[in-house]
């Protein structure tokens, strides 16, 4: 996605997408980090939303749950939607939240943020996200569309025993929604996605923001990759779908034919 500063713009062009995965036989969707609005942290605040778990739908529901909700039960979808502002104990700091949800809409498991952007990384513009964002604690395994997804949100991706920990807990598959900046991802998306694949065994989804968001760019090039390191889909610039087959034949293959997390010893 290119998303923007408007909500209502963002959530009608995530319908038309969703959609437009489902028809191509999507069965789990992975939204990019910021689906429902790239600008300053601050702004955020005003769109945070409280998600209530395992409800199809509560009085509660935001404009964003409430869309995230219809489009998975419309489409028949799991649908995993990374970062977007979930209300925290501190009305000042959300949390950067990506939550699953099935295909009746009800909300299975939410993974805040841990991992914040506090960055200068040299492209004109500093980012500090914790100023407005909450950090998450905890590492989160879900069940989704028959395989165990772990969650993680962009600059989560740096932290390789984050992933250790999700591996443990079993997963096959790990979501990278990000809004990677064009300064960072053109030397280090590709190279730190395939190593994560690598060093998991696991295959790695990651749905990217591209393009310019008022001062910020963003690098795009959202993909997947499967447990040896091969990039199997990639997105053309621009906006548009990606959509690969996971095979748990070839994982499970890979991990008993070179059993590297069976031989840790740290």
């Amino acid at each position: 996605m290119s998303s923007q500063i408007g909500l209502d713009a963002n959530l009608a062009r995530l319908a038309t997408l969703v959609g437009e995965a489902a028809s191509r036989g999507a069965q789990l969707v992975l939204l990019p980090e910021n689906f429902a609005r790239v600008g300053d942290e601050e702004g955020k605040r005003a769109i945070a939303e409280h998600i209530a778990d395992s409800a199809v739908h509560t009085d509660s529901d935001g404009p964003i749950v409430a869309t995230l909700r219809t489009l998975a039960r419309e489409h028949g979808v799991w649908l995993v939607a990374g970062g977007f502002p979930e209300k925290s104990e501190d009305p000042a700091r959300p949390y950067n939240t990506c939550a699953v949800f099935a295909p009746d809409g009800k909300v299975t498991a939410r993974y805040r943020k841990i991992h914040l952007f506090d960055v200068d990384v040299g492209d004109g513009v500093a980012y500090l996200e914790s100023a407005a964002t909450s950090a998450g604690t905890t590492p989160i395994v879900a069940e989704a569309a028959g395989l165990r997804v772990g969650l993680s949100v962009c600059y989560d991706l740096r932290f390789p025993e984050l992933y250790r920990r999700l591996v443990d807990a079993g997963a096959q598959l790990l979501v990278v929604p990000a809004a990677f900046t064009l300064a960072t991802g053109k030397d280090h998306w590709h190279v730190l996605l395939r190593a994560r694949a690598i060093e998991s065994q696991s295959y790695v989804v990651a749905a990217a923001q591209w393009g310019r968001h008022g001062a910020r760019t963003t690098y795009g090039k959202s993909c997947v990759i499967d447990p040896w390191g091969d990039v199997i889909a990639q997105a053309s610039e621009g906006e548009g779908i990606v959509v690969a087959d996971v095979d748990l034949s070839l994982l499970e293959g890979i991990r008993r034919r070179l059993p590297s997390l069976r031989h840790r010893v740290l």
